[in-house]
């Protein structure tokens, strides 16, 4: 009988952003996100937690070559996000607002196709040690 399980690869990146939306009022934009819309941009230390779950291959042991997962990782995402300003620099938020729950909605986005399809993946993005969000939940 084989049971599934999950490998995590859990890498850290630098960004800025702003929270804003452009269809409100300055005034608006200060009252729902507050120090976060600092039209200077403010930044993060984000820690993000990539899991796949499946079954161990039979011929190599491994549910996932964490060396590959870690690849994939760091080429698709860590060279595209890290120390950048998310709003100006990455393409899918300057029409998006980066808040923590679309910068993990984008990343599940940009990885589900480099991830065979038999694996299940989920995305977990910390913010900050205490505010993380989950993708798909």
């Amino acid at each position: 009988m084989d049971y599934r399980l999950a490998v995590t690869r859990r890498e850290y990146f630098n960004a800025a952003h702003r929270l804003h939306n452009a269809n409100w009022s300055q005034e608006k934009n200060l009252e729902v996100f507050g120090k976060c819309n600092n039209p200077n941009f403010h930044g993060h230390n984000y820690e993000l937690e990539v899991k796949v779950i499946g079954e161990i291959q039979e011929d190599t042991g491994y549910l996932i070559d964490t060396k590959e997962l870690s690849n994939i990782i760091k080429t698709n995402v860590l060279d595209k996000f890290d120390h950048q300003n998310l709003n100006l620099d990455v393409e899918e938020f300057k029409v998006l607002n980066p808040t923590t729950e679309n910068i993990a909605k984008v990343i599940y986005m940009i990885l589900r196709p480099l991830i065979e399809l038999q694996y299940e993946l989920k995305i977990k993005l910390y913010e900050a040690p205490r505010n993380f969000v989950e993708f798909p939940y």
